[in-house]
């Protein structure tokens, strides 16, 4: 009901490698629901690093250094590879490796020792020697060639990513060479020849330099956060919740009053040739209570002032070019109204003797409006503090310049989706079918694309904070880290779900750098606040 605005492997992508870490954006998601989410969309690929603390804000991503690719250390090579590094957009580096043949040749060798040390030829007791061309036709000449070409991989990789290794992002390394053009050159040339797409760290860049120092902010708070006239609000609808309804007989619609309305709305072309219904606009049953007519479409209540019960009003209105749903701005419709049921309220006298109906262990009118008033700055402190990070957050966005990893957005976009999942199924019970269709690869892909400036937005943000995290050596203490992590254990173990206490670790600290970061701008921060 739109009357009432409330605020509310052909591929060659032929290997990949999960040796390098990046810790991922943080989503609301609380860390427990990270795990849950994974069982119940499967299909999603969600990392359960996220955290959500008392302070309602959800920051601070790190593109972090990737550990070696082994943590054994390189095997040495008896000669150096050849190795062109190749810079791509959006971060990316291709790396062209060429394997000379003394190191294919030495890795021939070993392949062919262990299947020595292994294979059982006919003829031949385990251990003992066999001919070459006899152990070749034995295991044949396709199995050695794959075998040798995997070797020759799995021992040059790490040389190979030696440049770039400490900036390479998790899960995004991979060979973009096929197996089968890999074999061909082994097999003509005795070399290898491979080529390597990575993503990398993003390097963040202030426009201008140091621009996030003394940062000017607007923020626009909403009028409905004040704390005296949510209060009263408050008051006003417990208050209203104790009173009977009474059917309206003998009058019309007055101030007061709650009507079930049938709502129907059309639009006609300009030139009178079409009549068409307007869907958005119409509700059947609807519940209005007259003293919400700030919320609705201006004149709809001045419209309907009067109307009995069983009677039909018809009038014509324009939606407000401040109107939430864009596609009904300035649309002028033809509104008919039919009063279905029309009741008066019959209150209770407002004195202390409903004081704890209205709120429990409260003896006094006085006290229950000293207690929600009480109530009510702290939830207007918060949802201040909440847009003032939300302000700085996007001052920051505009200042930044980065190129963004596809690693890091997919990502953080997984990240959004998967919270938008748990949402839905926090309000509605999905079955499987549901399941297995929302959290499909088509649907994530769409999502992605459908998101792609938002999430990107976000990853900037999130880049900005932890760069201002680095330049001033801000610091989180131990102490902190440690009862954060508590805490998110406990939550794990009552919900009895497994954990992974480092990961938690990680995330706590990214979260509490992130509150460090805002911290401190608000400090640094000229800030001016507007009521809108």
């Amino acid at each position: 009901m739109m009357i009432m605005e409330l605020c509310s492997s052909s591929s060659p992508t032929s290997f990949y490698l999960k040796s390098f870490v990046v810790s991922p954006p943080i989503s609301s998601i609380s860390l427990s629901n990270s795990f849950k989410l994974t069982k119940q969309f499967p299909s999603l690929t969600i990392s359960p690093k996220s955290h959500q603390f008392p302070k309602n804000f959800s920051i601070c991503a790190r593109a972090s250094p990737a550990p070696p690719v082994t943590d054994t250390g390189k095997d040495p090579l008896p000669a150096d590879l050849l190795v062109q590094e190749t810079r791509e957009p959006n971060c990316r580096v291709r790396l062209s490796v060429e394997v000379p043949s003394i190191i294919c040749d030495d890795c021939y060798k070993r392949v062919m020792n262990e299947f020595m040390k292994k294979a059982k030829v006919p003829g031949f007791r385990p251990g003992k020697k066999v001919p070459e061309s006899i152990l070749i036709s034995y295991i044949g000449k396709d199995g050695v060639r794959k075998a040798t070409v995997e070797a020759i991989l799995k021992r040059t990789l790490p040389h190979a990513m030696s440049s770039i290794e400490s900036r390479a992002l998790k899960d995004s390394i991979h060979i973009t060479t096929t197996f089968a053009e890999m074999e061909k050159t082994y097999t003509s040339l005795n070399t290898l020849k491979y080529d390597i797409a990575v993503d990398v760290a993003p390097e963040v860049k202030w426009v201008p330099e140091d621009g996030y120092k003394n940062l000017k902010i607007v923020v626009e708070l909403d009028s409905e956060i004040d704390a005296k006239t949510a209060a009263e609000r408050e008051l006003k609808r417990r208050y209203k919740a104790l009173s009977i309804m009474r059917i309206v007989t003998d009058r019309g619609l007055k101030i007061g009053d709650v009507a079930v309305l049938d709502i129907s709305a059309t639009t006609v072309e300009q030139d009178g040739s079409e009549v068409k219904d307007v869907p958005a606009a119409e509700s059947k049953g609807f519940q209005f209570d007259t003293e919400d007519g700030d919320r609705v479409i201006p004149g709809f209540l001045d419209a309907i002032v009067g109307i009995q019960g069983g009677e039909t009003k018809s009038f014509p209105l324009v939606f407000p070019d401040s109107w939430k749903q864009e596609d009904l701005r300035g649309l002028p419709c033809q509104f008919t109204v039919e009063c279905k049921e029309l009741f008066y309220r019959e209150l209770p006298e407002m004195n202390d003797a409903i004081a704890e109906k209205l709120l429990p262990g409260c003896t006094t009118i006085e006290q229950v409006k000293e207690s929600l008033l009480e109530r009510c700055i702290e939830l207007e402190q918060t949802a201040k503090d909440q847009a003032t990070d939300n302000a700085i957050l996007d001052q920051l966005r505009k200042i930044v310049q980065v190129e963004i990893p596809q690693t890091l957005f997919e990502e953080q976009g997984r990240q959004l989706y998967g919270a938008r999942l748990l949402q839905i199924q926090a309000n509605m019970k999905l079955n499987e079918e549901q399941i297995a269709k929302l959290s499909s690869p088509k649907a994530v892909r769409e999502y992605l694309e459908n998101q792609r400036e938002n999430i990107e937005n976000i990853i900037k943000q999130n880049l900005a904070v932890g760069d201002i995290f680095k330049r001033e050596n801000l610091q989180v203490s131990t102490d902190e880290i440690v009862k954060e992590v508590e805490k998110s254990v406990a939550e794990f173990k009552k919900h009895k779900q497994e954990y992974d206490e480092e990961n938690i670790k990680d995330q706590v600290e990214e979260v509490l750098e992130g509150a460090k970061v805002l911290e401190w701008l608000r400090e640094q921060s000229d800030i001016q606040y507007i009521t809108v």
